[in-house]
């Protein structure tokens, strides 16, 4: 009964010692109207809130906020660019442009890419595709390294004219061959 009474006086005592600012204690920009507030404000008031969270677990954070996997250079084979390349990209975001040969319509660019869209995912690929032009698309890869893979798949299809990756054009291998499976709309 007395750890009882000891427990009941200690949770009344914390629940009165708590501090709430009064008003002239406050710093001015605590003082505003929340509708008044700027963007430094706001950022204050955010840094505020999440001062006493824990931090997010690697695999959580932000692209930019990860650290970069760690690399062998001894046991990479250096007279190989391209597999260095892929390497150091690795678990990075990565653009790849394609381009469609023989002058497609909008609907065939979308249809073709949509296609090879589907054959790199049931490849275990990742890519995300958005039309930026009547014959162009960007693949983004969440995993960079994956890129690599999707462009020796790519270069081999049917009317692809060619991919850009990492500032360099590698030509389709197939371009003039037109698809008569898919056609094209008016």
């Amino acid at each position: 009964m007395r750890n009882l009474f000891f427990f009941v006086f200690l949770l009344c005592l914390t629940g009165t010692l708590t501090k709430k600012y009064s008003d002239d204690e406050k710093p001015a920009w605590a003082k505003k109207d929340i509708r008044d507030f700027s963007d430094a404000d706001m950022e204050r008031l955010f840094d505020q809130w999440e001062e006493d969270e824990e931090p997010l677990p690697e695999d959580e954070l932000p692209e930019h906020l990860r650290k970069p996997p760690q690399l062998d250079l001894n046991k990479m084979d250096m007279s190989n660019p391209e597999a260095v390349l892929q390497a150091t990209k690795k678990g990075q975001t990565l653009m790849m442009f394609v381009s469609v040969a023989n002058k497609p319509s909008r609907a065939r660019t979308e249809e073709l890419t949509k296609i090879w869209q589907a054959s790199l995912w049931s490849n275990h690929i990742q890519a995300e595709r958005y039309l930026v032009d009547d014959d162009r698309a960007i693949f983004m890869f969440k995993d960079g390294s994956q890129a690599w893979t999707a462009k020796e798949f790519l270069l081999e299809q049917n009317e692809l004219k060619e991919v850009q990756l990492e500032s360099q054009v590698f030509p389709g291998k197939k371009p003039d061959v037109r698809n008569t499976a898919v056609r094209d709309e008016l």
